[in-house]
């Protein structure tokens, strides 16, 4: 597990999370690396939170851009023509909607794929996520409306009306929301954060950055994620700021 490539990708990611001010030792710390169109993400992050919720500690959350679809026309993209452009046949992947469905109704998510009719740009998303990165716990909320939002509701998260009706219900004002989503600065500022995700290494989502020591690849299990944090927590003290890379 401890390989080269391994060590590079998590040494880099570390980085990311010294964009933020580091937090007590007691404090669980979790950089989430995420796209708000993909269905692992959502998964992982319930995933996340139930986790979370069984070791009762202090946390504190960050959350950087990954758009699985950098090249997505700003207008996004016909579901139906989306799926056959990128997997072929459609037909092929009912099975794994199937089981997305399953997964989901465990962890509390009703996925309606029928509901989805476009597949939208992300960047606005990621924008709009980086508008509320002063207050962790409204990000997160604010991802989990996000990705219900598309993923439950069938809503178009590209939009800025859609997205400033998401963002209010989380005490951001429409008017900052929409002056953001105008502004060139925020956009080059999200790209630039994507880019250096994408040099450490990152090719899918999500992942999750363990108090700056352990990479956790995919949507993994509550129950792995609390080991996880166990050893992010309590394991042996080394010199690395990151120790592992964990599938």
């Amino acid at each position: 597990m401890n390989s080269d490539h391994d060590t590079m990708i998590s040494s880099s990611l570390a980085n990311l999370a010294n964009d933020h001010h580091a937090e007590a030792p007691a404090t669980l710390q979790v950089d989430v690396i995420a796209d708000l169109i993909c269905p692992w993400c959502y998964l992982g992050k319930r995933r996340l939170d139930d986790a979370l919720h069984a070791v009762h500690g202090p946390s504190q959350i960050n959350w950087y851009p990954f758009q699985l679809n950098p090249e997505m026309p700003a207008q996004g993209m016909d579901f139906e023509e989306y799926l056959t452009t990128k997997f072929g046949d459609p037909q092929k992947l009912v099975p794994g909607l199937e089981e997305l469905t399953r997964a989901g109704l465990r962890q509390g998510i009703r996925f309606r794929f029928d509901r989805l009719t476009r597949v939208p740009n992300t960047l606005n998303a990621h924008r709009l996520m980086k508008l509320a990165e002063p207050e962790h716990t409204v990000a997160s909320h604010l991802a989990e409306d996000i990705l219900r939002g598309f993923f439950e509701e069938g809503l178009d998260i590209a939009d800025q009306d859609v997205l400033a009706g998401i963002g209010e219900q989380h005490g951001l004002a429409a008017r900052d929301i929409h002056e953001t989503l105008e502004d060139d600065d925020s956009r080059r500022i999200v790209l630039s954060q994507e880019a250096h995700v994408r040099q450490s290494g990152v090719t899918g989502v999500p992942d999750f950055l363990i108090n700056k020591r352990l990479l956790v690849v995919g949507a993994q299990s509550t129950e792995n994620l609390v080991r996880v944090f166990d050893r992010a927590m309590f394991g042996d003290e080394s010199d690395q700021p990151v120790s592992d890379t964990v599938h």
